[in-house]
């Protein structure tokens, strides 16, 4: 297999993966109902800034302690499914309405790059990639691992960009067509709450249920 065949099948686990629901996907769509395009679009930021995060710990062999402490890799699962599903709670909880663009936007983007860095950070399904996938595409006999390691993180954020980028943008399109309606917004709030908690239910349910080596 040549190298170029390499990242080419990389591309396309990758894509499988990022383009399968799942919190990232529907985190980035909660913003961007809630808070408008720019909201889904900082949103998507955070979760590339954690996907870096991501290629990091890999490349530097984290991923082998997981291996030796499992116990670690479920701890983190746990906390990803946790942090979402209070998102989800306080969601539902709350009257959300959906109005045009406030002087507060700047620290309500702030919000969703941060809970998008820490969304990524603690998503089961980007360690079980990271983990059973990534390391079988870095290869010595193309070269250094460094340049190797760069190339595809690179592939992953534009990857994460083409994907939620395209769907903060047409999620924030649909918030602008219900905006006239406050009940409706109220009621699109709290299903998206409920969405983020089964997702996150559902999301620690699996990984918990997968072994790490299993692609």
């Amino acid at each position: 297999m040549t190298y170029a065949e390499n990242l080419w099948l990389f591309f396309t686990l990758l894509f499988g993966i990022i383009i399968v629901p799942g919190m990232d996907m529907v985190f980035v769509m909660a913003n961007a109902l809630t808070g408008g395009r720019s909201s889904g679009l900082s949103a998507t930021a955070g979760i590339m800034a954690g996907g870096i995060f991501h290629t990091l710990y890999a490349a530097l062999g984290v991923g082998l302690l997981l291996h030796l402490v499992p116990g670690l890799f479920n701890g983190l699962l746990l906390a990803g499914a946790l942090y979402i599903a209070w998102i989800g709670y306080t969601l539902m909880r709350s009257n959300i309405a959906i109005a045009s663009v406030e002087p507060t936007a700047l620290t309500s983007r702030w919000t969703s790059f941060r809970r998008g860095v820490l969304t990524s950070v603690m998503n089961p399904k980007a360690y079980l990639f990271m983990l059973a996938v990534y390391p079988q595409f870095l290869k010595p006999e193309f070269g250094p691992l460094l340049p190797q390691v760069l190339i595809m993180g690179v592939m992953i954020a534009l990857t994460q960009l083409a994907v939620y980028g395209s769907l903060a943008v047409a999620a924030g399109r649909s918030r602008d067509v219900i905006t006239s309606s406050p009940r409706a917004t109220a009621v699109l709030g709290k299903a998206v709450g409920l969405i983020l908690i089964l997702v996150a239910g559902w999301t620690a349910w699996q990984g918990w249920n997968t072994p790490i080596g299993q692609g």
